[in-house]
């Protein structure tokens, strides 16, 4: 009611201003001819006629009415130069402040709850640079200052920035004008007063803050190298520290510009993804499943019966696929793509000498240009009491401690409800092992809204996991039994001690960046959780870059892969261009059965940040493909801009979700929306068809209804005419 109140205040002034015919005051020739009159009040009352034109001039500028630069003239002429800039230069700002402020208040809210996800990078951009921006903005007078007053408002640069920015940003214009007020009788018109060399003065002179941005930049580098002694030639024009996702991908790239580059690893190559994460866990999930669908096979019209397996053998397929893709990772591909790969650990000696120790025990010396660090991340083990005691195995460790085993553990305990506890927790599940998995969160998958996350403990619990959320991990311990040692987890469930006895204990409560022993403490490269890095995913020194796990903000193999086209790209050719990262279209998915893959906001997401959205759902127990294969569980859904069918998030759950969202991922990445998906042919019958549905869905939700009663009697109407 407020706002609604000054937006009528506000429009009464301005058409007031308007009715009474006041904008003719403010024209060159009407300042002209009653130029002598003010002259003789401001002589016989100096003070009140200057208050009363501070207070008229804040007025015209607050309502965005057409004169200020009549008025600035008119300053010139009655008050000389150095009064008149004084009055001039407060009463813009004063009155380009109350602008901006009743803008904010009316405007801001709405236009960020309605665009703020495509508002993210500006309002960073906006809170860290926005005074520069505003300052160049000001310098130019070709740029209407009452659109800058109100747009800027709807950013998330303080008030008290925008003043004072405004106030020196806006003298050199307001010398420009009160001094030809001050020659008044030779101002034939407005036009005249800026000549073309102006104009272009004013432009050179609003790149000055980009230019001085650029030179802070400058020096704040040559702090950082203060201490150091650069190499007037160097070795390699990149080193990348890691060949998991991230690394691989910024030495392939390296290598197919010619740059002269060395990869650098001190484990395996392919990193975690290959050795110890996507791949195997992957490869462990198909035999489950498999088990799982033998049982379920009754299901389909045939008999049900209880898989005979090794294990053995089962963890030896795991290890199989390893190798079979392990030749598009190796040191031979990359050394023939022109890599200079070398196995050894690495460490950072200054901003441009990395020192290799190689496996052999040798010490060399290699100096860069460009560093990049893609070291990785390894599981996080919590420091509980009595944790060594009992032993545990990790998702790096399993694969080759689980290789020995005859059997899957008996009773296993899955410390962690995020996705790698949820995938290994249904997949030990369902090769018989007696599995617990212990979360201390209310539910497992957090991330997910409540609906996904109660899907998937459903799902859990059907496999025969004991899903135990709202159970804090206190200690462990080891007793003694009849048959021997028994070891128990203790937790702690609403103020009581709960007990779980098992045979084997795996950690997945998350993964901790790899930041030590690379050197970065002494070099001052802050971290906190991560290494820290700006939006071209530099570090502290301009010329070192980190991605992937040990960067964040997401610990996935793609995102790794996407973030080293930016530092690979930055940091070879980042003295042309330079390009930020862009993470506004993430997808990720989690491989149980069924699948859940998101890629955008979801609801709880969408409700924490504010932002508004419609949801479109649709059931997959609807479709024909899912009915044929037995996968009726899940659905597809769809957050759009109110009113419009523009994506804001989509959240699968069902089979194949992580192959089925790659469409909405598209659309999302290129600006369509789902009425473009609406109007795609899909092959029936697919479990691509969900995504045309639940576009149908949006589309019959927003149905026009009155054209739709009229055209009912349009074609009543034809069916009654005698043609």
């Amino acid at each position: 009611m407020k706002k609604i109140v000054i937006l009528i205040v506000a429009a009464a002034l301005v058409v007031g201003f308007f009715y009474f015919d006041l904008n003719h005051l403010l024209t060159l020739e009407a300042l002209k001819s009653g130029v002598d009159q003010f002259k003789s009040w401001r002589t016989s009352d100096p003070l009140l006629v200057s208050a009363l034109f501070l207070l008229f001039y804040i007025l015209v500028t607050m309502l965005s009415l057409p004169g200020a630069v009549i008025m600035t003239l008119a300053a010139g002429a009655l008050f000389g130069l150095l009064w008149g800039t004084v009055l001039v230069s407060f009463a813009s700002s004063i009155g380009a402040t109350l602008a901006f402020l009743v803008s904010r208040y009316l405007f801001k809210d709405a236009v960020q709850g309605r665009y703020g996800d495509r508002l993210k990078s500006l309002n960073k951009g906006i809170e860290t640079d926005g005074a520069f921006y505003l300052f160049s903005l000001r310098l130019v007078p070709v740029f209407p200052f009452f659109l800058i007053n109100l747009l800027m408002a709807l950013t998330p640069i303080r008030a008290v920035t925008f003043y004072w920015v405004s106030q020196i940003g806006m003298l050199a214009g307001t010398l420009v004008y009160v001094n030809a007020g001050t020659q008044l009788v030779k101002v034939d018109s407005l036009s005249g007063i800026l000549s073309p060399k102006l104009v272009l003065s004013f432009a050179l002179l609003g790149l000055f803050p980009l230019i001085a941005k650029k030179l802070v930049s400058f020096m704040r580098a040559r702090r950082v190298y203060a201490d150091y002694q650069k190499p007037k030639r160097f070795d390699r024009n990149l080193i990348v520290i890691g060949a998991g996702a991230g690394g691989l991908v910024s030495a392939y790239i390296a290598a197919t510009v010619k740059a002269k580059v060395t990869l650098i690893e001190a484990n395996k190559m392919g990193g975690d993804c290959l050795n110890y994460g996507c791949v195997p866990s992957k490869a462990l999930i198909r035999s489950a499943r498999l088990a799982h669908q033998m049982r379920q096979a009754e299901n389909y019209g045939l008999e049900a019966t209880e898989p005979r397996f090794s294990f053995r053998s089962v963890m030896a397929r795991v290890h199989r696929i390893i190798k079979d893709i392990e030749p598009a990772d190796s040191v031979e591909r990359y050394t023939k793509l022109g890599v200079d790969v070398v196995e050894g650990y690495a460490k950072l000696v200054d901003p441009w000498t990395v020192e290799i120790t190689t496996q052999d025990g040798g010490v060399r010396r290699l100096t860069s240009r460009a560093i990049i660090l893609a070291t990785g991340a390894r599981p996080f083990v919590p420091p509980l009491p009595g944790i060594d005691d009992v032993g545990y195995v990790t998702s790096d460790t399993l694969w080759d401690e689980f290789a020995k085993l005859d059997q899957p553990p008996k009773r296993l305990v899955v410390l962690g409800g995020g996705p790698i506890g949820c995938e290994l927790a249904q997949s030990f599940a369902r090769l018989g092992s007696q599995v617990t998995q212990v979360e201390m969160a209310p539910r497992i998958m957090i991330r997910e809204d409540e609906e996904v996350s109660l899907l998937a403990k459903e799902a859990l619990t059907a496999d025969g996991v004991t899903v135990l959320t709202d159970h804090k991990a206190i200690r462990f311990e080891k007793i003694k039994g009849k048959d021997g040692a028994i070891k128990r987890l203790i937790m702690d469930h609403n103020g009581q001690e709960k007990i779980v006895e098992f045979d084997t204990l795996l950690c997945a409560v998350g993964r901790a960046a790899r930041l030590e022993g690379y050197g970065l403490e002494e070099l001052g490269i802050e971290t906190n959780r991560v290494i820290t890095t700006n939006d071209y995913l530099q570090t502290l020194y301009p010329n070192i870059y980190a991605v992937g796990d040990v960067a964040g903000p997401y610990q996935f193999t793609h995102t790794a892969a996407h973030q080293a086209w930016y530092a690979s790209v930055n940091s070879l050719f980042g003295q042309f261009k330079r390009f930020k990262a862009d993470y506004r279209v993430i997808p990720w998915a989690t491989f149980i059965d069924p699948e859940i893959a998101r890629v955008g906001l979801n609801e709880q997401e969408a409700k924490e940040s504010g932002i508004a959205y419609e949801v479109s759902r649709y059931e997959l127990d609807d479709l024909d493909r899912a009915i044929t294969e037995g996968a009726t569980k899940g659905f597809v859904k769809v957050l759009t801009v109110p009113g419009k069918d523009r994506i804001l998030g989509v959240t699968i759950a069902g089979e194949n979700g992580g192959d089925l969202i790659a469409e909405f991922i598209l659309a999302m990445k290129h600006g369509l929306g789902l009425n473009k998906i609406l109007g795609t042919i899909h092959i029936y019958p697919t479990w691509s068809e969900a995504n045309k549905f639940v576009a149908g869905e949006w589309k019959r939700a927003h149905a026009p209804h009155r054209i739709i009663a009229l055209m009912e009697k349009y074609h009543s109407w034809r069916r009654g005419r005698v043609s």
